[in-house]
């Protein structure tokens, strides 16, 4: 590490020594001491009102701590001292462009101080990822299927600070880093970097510190501030400082993710997956589209990778097969949704296609099914309607399971059943069926709206979280609330080793 850390600000050059960050980060930085033992620096407090906060920061350049009410920044224009630190979270501030200055050098000055703290209070380890000997290998082979574990405690639960309309975030972060497959896998230290570890590039990086953050057992809530650059560099159209779709984000979140996991192209003849990538493997699943002509019955059959499934709200806006007739009522739950959603649709005469059996433009139905489920199911439920005319928010009540069965919307029961979902459950669908683990709602209208989530720690234990806020909640709280999108995980796994 060199002696001397600069920054270029409007042209001149300001320097600090490493030592002089070392010692705020270990004197007064809060976050470095991991809130074990009492602050050292009690006597801390702004040099202008007497107040210890709120936001204290410390001038790097001189003695100095200031509120960050206007008095550090006054500071900084008297004494041309721009570098300041942020006493809470250990961020560098720069005074002269007001923005965060984010530095391998701090970081490193900063990685130093916690490792000391770790060791003085006898954790000289960092978490080591379970992975299977000889004989735990030999077992699961053995027993490849098996019941999820559902951990005992509330480790993992952490606010987080909304950064000006952020909460769109903030509840897609609380959802993934509830997701019991995607925790295991970034806690046992799985991710290879494509990017040499480099953190201000990679995004899975990113998520893997969160993860580490999230289960260290520290209760101070997180700022995402790091996440929401990389989001803004990665995915252009969610940049700036207005309030952004959740789905919107969320979707964006798992294409970036997915461009940087490492994972190999399946060589199955699979097509329903993209890659072997821990998104995939999670969250991609197989939608089978039959296409059937009504003069011939041919039927044409796709099958397309899907992340989530988005549902319709409104008065359904097609017929079925058996009738000219639109379905104009609306859907009261989760299964009416998905119900329609797998129901033949009559394309009618205005969109005919070309038949690969008779070779003629025909009328036909068109019908999407699940061909394979992922792990974890999402459901969209589009609350939103924008076009030319009308923007509005649909607030229809839309009941949600706690258990939920998808055997009856598999390719193999609703197209061999005549399109009726009431059928025979035999033991196998068992494989079939989903727990909820994370629920995302939206609250108010879509010009003032704010985002909240809720998320299952383990089997009976649920909590609301509201940005920074996590308050316990109930499984009647969780099901009654309005619901935006609902996140299920499978109930049954099975070993690929």
């Amino acid at each position: 590490m060199s002696n001397e850390y600069s920054v270029n600000l409007t042209g001149s050059t300001h320097r600090t020594s490493t030592a002089t960050l070392h010692i705020i980060f270990l004197l007064f930085t809060k976050n470095c001491l991991f809130k074990i033992t009492p602050p050292k620096a009690k006597w801390c407090q702004c040099a202008v009102c007497g107040n210890h906060g709120p936001r204290l920061h410390a001038c790097v350049h001189c003695v100095h701590f200031a509120c960050y009410q206007g008095h550090i920044q006054e500071h900084a224009k008297t004494n041309d001292h721009h570098l300041v630190i942020d006493l809470d979270h250990g961020q560098i501030l720069c005074n002269a462009c007001g923005d965060y200055v984010y530095d391998s050098e701090i970081a490193k000055v900063a990685r130093g101080i916690k490792e000391k703290n770790r060791r003085s209070v006898g954790l000289d380890k960092e978490f080591l990822g379970w992975e299977p000997d000889d004989v735990e290998l030999t077992l699961l082979q053995a027993h490849p299927k098996r019941r999820r574990p559902t951990p005992n405690s509330t480790i993992g639960l952490r606010g987080l600070i909304n950064l000006g309309n952020t909460c769109f975030m903030s509840c897609i972060v609380q959802a993934l880093t509830h997701t019991p497959l995607l925790r295991d896998y970034f806690l046992s230290d799985k991710h290879v970097c494509q990017f040499n570890n480099d953190a201000t590039r990679c995004l899975v990086c990113e998520i893997a510190r969160l993860f580490q953050e999230f289960y260290s057992g520290n209760k101070a809530p997180l700022v995402l501030h790091k996440l929401l650059h990389l989001i803004w560099t990665h995915a252009h159209h969610l940049a700036g400082y207005e309030q952004q779709d959740a789905h919107e984000f969320f979707i964006a979140a798992l294409d970036v993710l997915h461009r940087h996991c490492q994972g190999n192209p399946p060589t199955n003849g699979d097509s329903t997956n993209t890659c072997s990538c821990i998104i995939d493997k999670i969250f991609t699943g197989g939608l089978q589209s039959d296409v059937v002509c009504q003069s011939c019955n041919g039927v044409s059959t796709t099958i397309d990778p899907f992340w989530d499934i988005s549902l319709d709200l409104g008065p359904c806006p097609y017929s079925n097969g058996n009738s000219k007739q639109a379905d104009k009522s609306s859907p009261t739950s989760l299964t009416d949704c998905l119900e329609r959603f797998t129901r033949a649709e009559h394309l009618g005469s205005s969109a005919k296609i070309k038949c690969s059996n008779c070779h003629t433009y025909q009328e036909s139905t068109k019908q999407l099914t699940m061909k394979k489920l992922p792990i974890v199911c999402s459901f969209h439920l589009k609350r939103f309607e924008h076009n030319t005319r009308l923007h509005k928010k649909i607030n229809t009540f839309i009941a949600f399971p706690e258990h939920l069965d998808m055997t009856p919307f598999m390719s193999t029961r609703r197209n061999n059943n005549n399109n009726h979902s009431t059928v025979k459950i035999d033991p196998s669908d068992i494989h079939n069926r989903y727990s909820l683990f994370a629920v995302v709602n939206h609250v108010g209208s879509l010009d003032a709206g704010h985002y909240t989530a809720f998320v299952r720690q383990h089997r009976d234990q649920w909590y609301k979280c509201d940005d920074h806020l996590i308050t316990r909640a109930s499984i009647q709280d969780v099901l009654k609330s309005e619901g935006y999108l609902l996140f299920y995980h499978k109930q049954i796994l099975e070993y690929e080793g």
